[in-house]
């Protein structure tokens, strides 16, 4: 019987995540810490509670809860995060890289907490792009993957939009806040960022968006 094999691969482990600043044109992503970024998300999340509920952890209803949460998440190195800032340096939101497995060169963006101020603004997008390009460019990952509870709509049209494929649906991979949670699956290779970046890099120039700042392009028209 033939056994089949598929090609070699280079096998030398990928980077972590560093306490790198990532600058783009909308704003920046820097290492989340807590005495500089928690006073500025405090006051972007504070009374909007719908930017927690597929979360793992939140709402807060207190400041001094919110700030030892920041502190704890800011101290890990995995997930590792990073606080987005807007051209002003304000903290509007925050992301990780997580569930990193250097030997395998896979990576994941995940909880992300996208404050009303940075939703639906160029930003919002720069930072999926900023992400994986460091990802995928700076510490050399050949997966980057995206996953998300499988209820969270806004989350699954978002890992299309830009450019993730959908793989499938892990039911009841988790408890999360007592309640069962299906986990969608999705993914980007290496092979298809390219492609990818080329449509992000398109979307995000200036010339995209009219006087009032509205897209003249969909994201996903760049990829036909």
């Amino acid at each position: 019987m033939t056994q089949q094999v598929v090609h070699a691969v280079d096998a030398t482990p990928a980077k972590r995540p560093e306490p790198v600043t990532i600058q783009g044109r909308y704003g920046r992503l820097e290492k989340l810490n807590a005495a500089k970024h928690a006073g500025a998300l405090w006051e972007a999340v504070k009374g909007h509670d719908q930017v927690w509920t597929y979360l793992f952890n939140g709402p807060f209803s207190e400041r001094a809860d919110f700030d030892a949460y920041i502190e704890m998440f800011a101290s890990r190195e995995d997930p590792y995060a990073y606080a987005i800032l807007d051209r002003e340096g304000r903290a509007v939101g925050f992301a990780t890289l997580m569930e990193i497995r250097p030997a395998n060169r896979v990576i994941e963006v995940g909880n992300i907490l996208y404050s009303p101020l940075l939703q639906r603004t160029p930003l919002a997008t720069e930072v999926q792009y900023l992400l994986a390009r460091y990802a995928f460019e700076g510490l050399r990952n050949r997966r980057y993957e995206w996953k998300c509870n499988s209820l969270n709509e806004p989350s699954r049209r978002a890992a299309l939009r830009y450019g993730f494929s959908f793989e499938g649906v892990f039911k009841q991979h988790m408890i999360v806040k007592g309640r069962n949670r299906d986990t969608t699956w999705y993914a980007m290779l290496d092979h298809e960022w390219p492609a990818v970046k080329r449509a992000f890099e398109a979307w995000l120039a200036p010339e995209n968006f009219d006087a009032q700042g509205k897209q003249k392009k969909k994201l996903e028209a760049f990829r036909v």
